[in-house]
């Protein structure tokens, strides 16, 4: 074999062989493309179908892979809403193992949002406040007992430190607490009750009766806070202990002045026999001594009727007429730079010792005359009202039903905090050591609480006072000695869902106030001062009405708040309430009559008010 080229230049293949019989050698040349066109066409006829196969291979996987690669995205989906707490759809895919494992999910997913909406329905109706913590004092979560026990969302206190909740010394010491436990392991308040003192959004303090206990999560210690409100028990006890007081000293005076009152009925019998005797002899000395006694029966008769044991004589009588006759007669006597103002319903029949009620209802003018050196306005009323159920659980001597008010207003420089709070003790006095003996608020406060009523007093400072006297009316005197006291409630006006914005600045006033307008049907959002209420009426457009105390803290009153509102929304009706009773007290505050609450209202009063507002329109 011989490959080359012929003398055309063409590639050949030539094979040639000797003859062994002739010497000729004999040589056959083919062109090499005609010897290797089989070949050729073979490897292409392979190479097509390899190419045929590895597209058709790369589309089966493209194809298989896509099918695939959706079936995961779907399951992906799923395991994503999972972990955002959403519900999770069945997952519907090609491939059957990935529809098992989706399946799986969505069962998980409902199983999860089940207990999540079990705890979360128990975190809401649990009286306790609930804060998560991690180890660096970041609030992780906060319940939605815990938004209205502080008045922060969720949502502007998650991920901040706890410190936001509480008041000095405890805010600035408690990552200290924590690194402290971290470090040492030593229990301070872990696992034990603890009273603290919380702070508002709105920086009202708050005693809190704090538990914490401790968890580890993914490695990480957490703690858990759970708070409750010891506003409303801390009251409670301060009223018993004071009630306490006042019993205690009730006796105890009262004890005196029966023994007093002897010694005073010896020494008048003596001066009276010893004037006999002299004759008509040194008349001043003897006058002295028996007004001296005279004077010293006056205290232990008002000892006496502090301690609730002073002799009654008490008949049906028409409160009002009382009151008139008494008006008359303190205009002669408290003098013309005092403005006496009466306003008196008819028929407000009660029984009692006339004489009695109208030697409190002189105190009390006396006072209002010396609380006004330099003149002012003595409002006195009556009218019936009713003290309702959650007026007596809030004062727990107080029973349900009809009483005759009595009140007495005035314009004068009010009381302190501190006044108040001792107003009603025997011998206490805030006037001049020659001006008063302490005992005319106090043999009020006696002879009332014998009558079976109820006194209230309502005092700020600059602004005045108010003492309001609640006696039973006549026809509910005559069933007290009925056993099991029966009375109906009469059914109370309700709301029809229209939405009402409460101002005021007493947590337990604001409390009682709102679950009052819930209970009638009312939609409620509050705010414990004037600026918190503008912020609120700039969110919620859909307010029916602004409710507002009048004397509030914080720079702006509630007149001056219902001044800015009706600029914004001059259709926006307005109901004001305050613990005065004479409109002309707030001289920057035009409203009638039917605009006026007088605290302390019942629901009844509520209930009818807002009627008549939202009946007449009344803006």
């Amino acid at each position: 074999m011989w490959t080359g080229r012929s003398l055309n230049g063409m590639e050949v293949v030539a094979a040639f062989e000797r003859s062994q019989d002739t010497g000729w050698t004999a040589a056959v040349t083919m062109p090499l493309s005609s010897l290797n066109a089989p070949f050729r066409r073979a490897s292409m006829v392979l190479i097509a179908i390899g190419s045929a196969l590895i597209a058709f291979a790369i589309a089966f996987a493209t194809w298989t892979g896509s099918r695939l690669s959706k079936a995961l995205s779907s399951l992906q989906s799923a395991a994503l809403q999972l972990t955002s707490h959403a519900d999770v759809s069945p997952v519907q895919t090609p491939v059957e193992e990935i529809n098992q494992v989706g399946r799986a999910l969505s069962t998980a997913a409902a199983e999860a949002l089940r207990r999540e909406a079990h705890l979360r329905s128990i975190l809401a109706t649990v009286p306790s406040a609930m804060v998560v913590i991690d180890s660096q004092g970041t609030i992780r979560s906060f319940s939605a007992t815990a938004e209205k026990l502080f008045g922060y969302k969720a949502d502007e206190v998650t991920g901040g430190n706890v410190r936001i909740l509480m008041a000095e010394p405890d805010r600035s010491a408690h990552d200290g607490y924590i690194e402290h436990y971290l470090n040492t392991g030593e229990r301070r308040i872990m696992g034990k009750s603890r009273v603290v003192t919380g702070l508002k959004k709105d920086g009202t303090r708050l005693p809190l009766e704090l538990h914490v206990g401790e968890a580890d999560f993914e490695g990480e210690k957490v703690f858990t806070g759970f708070m409750r409100d010891q506003t409303e028990k801390r009251r409670i006890e301060q009223e018993l202990r004071q009630t306490q007081k006042m019993e205690a000293i009730g006796k105890l005076t009262g004890g005196v002045a029966h023994d007093f009152n002897n010694l005073l009925t010896v020494i008048k019998g003596n001066l009276e026999m010893l004037e006999a005797k002299l004759d008509g002899q040194h008349p001043e000395l003897m006058t002295d001594a028996q007004e001296a006694a005279d004077l010293a029966a006056q205290l232990t008769a008002s000892l006496l009727a502090f301690g609730r044991q002073m002799p009654l004589n008490p008949v049906l009588s028409d409160a009002g007429q009382l009151v008139a006759a008494t008006g008359d007669l303190l205009r002669r006597t408290l003098g013309e730079t005092i403005e006496i103002k009466t306003s008196i319903t008819i028929g407000c029949r009660i029984i009692v010792d006339a004489s009695q009620l109208q030697n409190a209802l002189l105190n009390l003018s006396i006072n209002a005359r010396d609380a006004m050196p330099d003149g002012g306005i003595l409002t006195m009323e009556v009218s019936e009202t009713e003290l309702d159920q959650d007026y007596a659980e809030a004062y727990s001597e107080v029973r349900p039903g009809r009483y005759v008010l009595i009140m007495v207003s005035d314009t004068g420089t009010g009381m302190s905090t501190e006044v108040k709070e001792r107003a009603f003790e025997p011998f206490f006095t805030t006037k001049p050591q020659e001006s008063g003996t302490g005992l005319g608020l106090s043999s009020v406060y006696g002879f009332v609480k014998q009558s079976g009523g109820h006194i209230a007093l309502y005092s700020e400072e600059g602004h005045g006072t108010t003492i309001r006297i609640y006696l039973p009316a006549a026809r509910d005197v005559r069933e007290i000695g009925n056993a099991g006291e029966k009375r109906s409630k009469s059914s109370l006006p309700e709301g029809k869902g229209e939405r009402v914005l409460v101002v005021e600045d007493d947590d337990r006033v604001r409390r009682v106030t709102v679950a009052r307008l819930e209970k009638l049907g009312y939609r409620v959002v509050e705010a414990s001062n004037g600026r918190a209420a503008l912020d609120l009426l700039e969110r919620e457009r859909d307010i029916d009405l602004l409710f507002t105390d009048v004397v509030m803290p914080g720079g702006m009153s509630g007149a001056e708040l219902a001044l800015e509102v009706r600029q914004r929304q001059p259709g926006l009706p307005v109901l004001f309430t305050s613990g005065y009773a004479d409109l002309g007290a707030f001289k920057d505050i035009d409203v009638k009559n039917d605009q006026w609450l007088i605290k302390p209202y019942t629901a009844v009063d509520l209930a009818k008010r807002l009627e008549a507002i939202f009946s007449n329109g009344r803006r």
